[in-house]
């Protein structure tokens, strides 16, 4: 399983992340919330190990992912919020080098791409540069990629970013089949319908801190309310938002 255990993290003094816990286990899926700022993509990159803690550790299988971060990664699937990749290799270019640097066959590699492709419509282009793609089209190659491997953790950090509806209604059964094939899953997203449909539970993050962290069900029953978008303004918000987007229009319609 997959253990968060009072993870801190500070920058120059200020708390962006502040003893958070939380655990994952195999067939799990965690959807991890919070507002902008509120220290998700920091643990997010502690948990992967981009980020080394100030305090806390997380562990993998019961060890510090600490001692040994290369074997650690091994097991590792990660979608990142931003879609970096090398723009002047092609599609099939990356996932080589990615199937390459993981030491996996050329010919079930090969297949794996293929397969890729067929599957997320992108054989067409799978030999052109990754600087011609659209946003989504690279969000489909990163998350290929996190896949390649058949990795038994797997880290969405905001997966749906630039998918079509349709990509995105796949996304969501496919993380699904993942779950059932006993991965663990940690879910970071701000599209809260789908977090509520797909998640075994979920971390409530505000300011550094969780606020929460249960089933969507038992969230919902405990603060009395029908969604979890409401549980989570309800935890998060401190202003009504339909007032701040009125205020936001007339701000927009004033003319003096």
């Amino acid at each position: 399983m997959l253990e968060v255990r009072d993870l801190t993290k500070f920058y120059s003094g200020v708390a962006a992340v502040r003893g958070v816990s939380f655990t994952v286990r195999p067939g799990e899926v965690l959807g991890y919330l919070g507002p902008n700022g509120s220290g998700k993509t920091t643990t997010v990159n502690m948990i992967i190990g981009l980020l080394e803690p100030t305090s806390g550790k997380v562990f993998y299988e019961g060890r510090d992912i600490q001692d040994d971060l290369v074997g650690f990664r091994r097991r590792l699937g990660y979608v990142p919020e931003e879609p970096n990749l090398y723009p002047f290799l092609s599609g099939r270019e990356y996932l080589e080098l990615v199937g390459r640097l993981r030491g996996m066959a050329e010919g079930l590699l090969a297949r794996k791409i293929d397969g890729f492709f067929e599957l997320f419509s992108l054989a067409a282009a799978a030999d052109q540069s990754i600087g011609a793609y659209s946003k989504g089209m690279r969000q489909k190659i990163l998350i290929s990629a996190a896949l390649l491997h058949d990795p038994s953790l797997l880290v969405f950090d905001e997966p749906l970013s630039g998918l079509d509806v349709t990509t995105a209604i796949v996304f969501r059964h496919l993380v699904e089949a993942l779950a059932a094939k006993g991965k663990i899953v940690l879910y970071s997203s701000h599209v809260l319908e789908v977090v509520e449909k797909i998640c075994s539970a979920v971390v409530v993050l505000y300011q550094g801190r969780a606020v929460a962290h249960d089933s969507v069900a038992r969230l919902r029953d405990l603060m009395a309310l029908q969604s979890l978008e409401a549980v989570f303004s309800e935890l998060v918000e401190q202003a009504d938002p339909a007032a701040t987007a009125r205020d936001i229009v007339e701000v927009m319609e004033r003319r003096s």
